[in-house]
């Protein structure tokens, strides 16, 4: 049987996605997906990775010191790679534990049951450098510091600098979860002492789901030949000897989710650093100025917010129910998402993809419209 179909202009509804990922897309994005059929083994298709692997690198200023290595899957692949992959049999692993995304790298280093020191700071404030520095100091055997850059539970931006120095001060190297915060926020490897960072397509470069990547130094990656393998999938070593020595993935690739993080990458560099992430700040912008006309809460204080993730609470009204005002925006075409703070009901709107402030105005119109609906008091109530 033959299948055929034929492809004309895109006619695809547009979703404005509030939700911490995948984000919203271009079409040009989306029809880049659509080629002919090839095997990834193919030079024709290899030529896309080594200008990709160097580009992911170039965004967050990197030198030919550091490298970027490709794998398929979300980004929580990533954590799990970084941190079975990069710890010498004599280290032990130091996490900051602030939010639900440096909880998942506890539960990591946990899984593969690695040497860990757990460090449990709040999830509304950035950490305590002097506790931080304190653990460095009285354990000379740590191998990495890991921190979660901006933890999108919440909306926290780390110190990450700061934390760096620390690392490198005591001889350690700095991992941090980049994924919701890299090519967004305006990352400088060197000027913030970061040693490996992470994301995934769906994130900041604004493509589609299944590729993510690990950009790191190259010395320790090569060194890490030596340490123990504690996977055969998810090792670091492994992948980046296999891209070095063929220009290819080790196992089966994503192949039409790349031609869309091709695309993608030359939409970032069209747009620019600073354009984009000044078109975030505006998004963001307009969300807080929604929040505040309605009269809505904040989970954190917004001076140590990234400006990428608004986690709001629920107000205190009989009438309120976030899967009704769920669903009434996404029949509207705007998705928002439940908050992942224990104990406390939250949602989140978040500013990443490709949106802008006009369509968090449009947003706010059918997220009061369907306030009204429910019969939910505007400005909304919070007791005490």
């Amino acid at each position: 049987m033959r299948y055929e179909k034929e492809f004309h202009s895109m006619d695809i509804k547009r979703n404005v996605l509030l939700n911490p990922g995948p984000s919203t897309t271009t079409d040009t994005v989306k029809m880049a997906q659509v080629v002919p059929d090839i095997c990834p083994r193919e030079k024709e298709f290899q030529s896309i990775m080594a200008p990709m692997r160097r580009e992911l690198v170039n965004i967050v200023h990197g030198g030919d010191d550091y490298t970027s290595v490709l794998f398929c899957g979300s980004g929580t692949i990533c954590i799990d790679i970084a941190l079975n992959s990069l710890l010498d049999a004599d280290k032990k692993a130091f996490v900051i534990n602030n939010g639900s995304y440096s909880q998942r790298a506890v539960d990591i280093c946990r899984a593969y049951d690695l040497p860990l020191i757990e460090l449990k700071q709040p999830i509304d404030k950035t950490p305590d450098l002097a506790a931080v520095e304190e653990l460095l100091k009285n354990n000379n055997d740590i191998g990495y510091v890991y921190v979660t850059f901006h933890e999108t539970g919440t909306g926290l931006l780390n110190p990450v600098r700061e934390i760096g120095a620390l690392a490198h001060k005591y001889g350690a190297f700095l991992i941090t979860d980049t994924t919701s915060a890299y090519a967004m926020i305006p990352i400088n490897v060197y000027d913030d002492n970061i040693d490996f960072c992470m994301a995934s397509a769906q994130k900041g470069i604004q493509g589609m789901t299944g590729l993510s990547y690990i950009i790191g130094k190259k010395s320790i990656i090569e060194a890490s030949k030596n340490y123990p393998m504690r996977s055969y999938y998810c090792n670091l070593y492994m992948q980046y000897d296999f891209f070095e020595r063929t220009g290819e993935m080790h196992f089966t690739p994503p192949v039409q989710t790349i031609y869309a993080a091709k695309q993608a990458l030359i939409e970032y560099r069209n747009e620019g650093e600073e354009a984009k992430w000044n078109r975030h700040q505006r998004v963001m912008n307009a969300i807080r100025a929604g929040v505040d006309r309605l009269g809505f809460r904040e989970a954190l204080d917004r001076s140590v917010q990234s400006g990428l993730v608004s986690a709001i609470i629920y107000p205190d009204d009989p009438n309120w129910n976030f899967e009704k005002i769920h669903d009434y925006c996404y029949e509207r075409g705007f998705t928002i998402y439940p908050g992942k703070i224990e104990a406390k009901g939250t949602f989140r709107l978040c500013a990443l993809g490709v949106i802008d402030e006009a369509d968090i105005v449009e947003f706010w119109k059918v997220f009061e419209a369907g306030l009204v609906k429910m019969g939910v008091s505007i400005p909304v109530k919070y007791e005490g």
